[in-house]
């Protein structure tokens, strides 16, 4: 794992709850409980699951692009060109953590960085 997934890493799972796991088609998979918050393909690719609606908020934001493989789900992909794009790359982590986290009853602290 290179620098930038490793900090990404390092990030997500100082959140309360969050675990680590292998992924299936490479890569670290970080869930919270059983769901999955989102995935690294090594230090340039991050994929996360959203609702549909979030998904086309996102995009249209500019700050994710539909998923490589599966364009039509809920899916997006956040391409990582350099460490500058850790924060960018986390913040989408940790909206979709806050998600989960609201929808599990998870109580989970509010982000402190900006």
């Amino acid at each position: 794992m290179g620098e930038i997934a490793e900090r990404i890493k390092q990030e997500v799972l100082s959140w309360p709850g969050v675990t680590a796991h292998p992924h299936r088609f490479g890569g670290v998979e970080f869930r919270l409980g059983h769901r999955e918050i989102g995935h690294l393909h090594g230090d340039r690719l991050a994929d996360l699951p959203f609702p549909t609606r979030i998904r086309n908020e996102l995009v249209a934001a500019g700050r994710a692009v539909p998923h490589h493989v599966l364009p039509d789900s809920g899916w997006v992909s956040f391409h990582v060109r350099s460490i500058d794009d850790v924060e960018a790359a986390s913040g989408l982590f940790r909206q979709n953590y806050e998600r989960l986290a609201a929808l599990s009853g998870t109580h989970s602290q509010s982000a402190t960085s900006s």
